[in-house]
């Protein structure tokens, strides 16, 4: 089947042989984000940016990996803003705020009419990530391209069968939309392909692990390592998703 635009990015990432391509498609997406926000561009001195980026916040995870990316002065723009916006929020918040005693058995039984107007803007922040939104919204195209090949180019399927499978969050995932994106005949033959897929690398990276034990016992300090010297970032990579052993992506000056 003939590459088209939107599908190249997910075959890279399969090509790639790691042990899920969308962790590798997490990955480059975060990093374009991160480089979209920060970096040489300066997105973040354009004010239909910065006024995204003031109402949806970041993450603690994805703050904490703007300030190892780098550039003080976009981080500075970006929560000056922000903060801006912020108090204006709690300001607004707190003059509305009337407090009183609730009835125990009020909070107890009727959680939501009883919450707190201060947590609830509170915890609305907390939930709220420029980078998580944006990703969440490419993450959710490349499900839907998976799912085109999977159904349209043997070759891809092919790929897929030799592959190394993938992490169980986006395993899990895959396994969710596939109940609604395929029908009867189609969702056979996917979990014919990732069942075994997924049971045959589990158990590859769990031996790895194994492995890598076993090479601290003194009486095979001369036997081969086999796969196992990266076996602990690629087995926390297949139980959670991520890279671990990644370095901190940093702008690139």
């Amino acid at each position: 089947m003939k590459e088209k635009l939107y599908t190249i990015p997910l075959n890279d990432a399969v090509n790639a042989q790691d042990e899920c391509p969308f962790c590798y498609i997490e990955r480059k997406v975060e990093q374009d984000l991160l480089d979209f926000c920060l970096g040489s561009s300066s997105s973040y001195m354009e004010a239909d940016i910065r006024d995204m980026t003031d109402k949806a916040g970041f993450c603690r995870n994805h703050f904490q990996k703007m300030y190892t990316y780098g550039n003080t002065l976009g981080n500075a723009w970006i929560l000056k803003t922000h903060y801006q916006r912020m108090v204006g929020e709690m300001q607004k918040t707190f003059e509305g705020f009337r407090p009183g005693k609730i009835a125990r058995k009020k909070i107890l039984h009727d959680k939501k009419t009883a919450a707190n107007p201060i947590s609830m803007w509170v915890q609305e922040k907390e939930d709220s990530c420029y980078i998580c939104r944006e990703f969440k919204e490419t993450y959710a195209r490349y499900l839907n391209t998976f799912f085109y090949l999977f159904k349209e180019d043997g070759e891809f399927r092919e790929k897929i069968k030799n592959s190394k499978g993938f992490c169980l969050p986006h395993f899990g995932d895959l396994c969710t939309d596939a109940d609604t994106r395929l029908n009867e005949k189609e969702l056979k033959e996917f979990y014919d392909c990732v069942l075994p897929l997924m049971l045959e690398n589990m158990k590859r990276v769990s031996e790895d692990v194994a492995w890598l034990v076993e090479k601290f016992d003194y009486r095979n300090k001369d036997a081969d390592w086999k796969n196992s010297k990266d076996a602990i970032p690629r087995g926390m990579q297949k139980l959670k998703g991520g890279y671990p052993a990644d370095p901190p992506y940093q702008m690139n000056k």
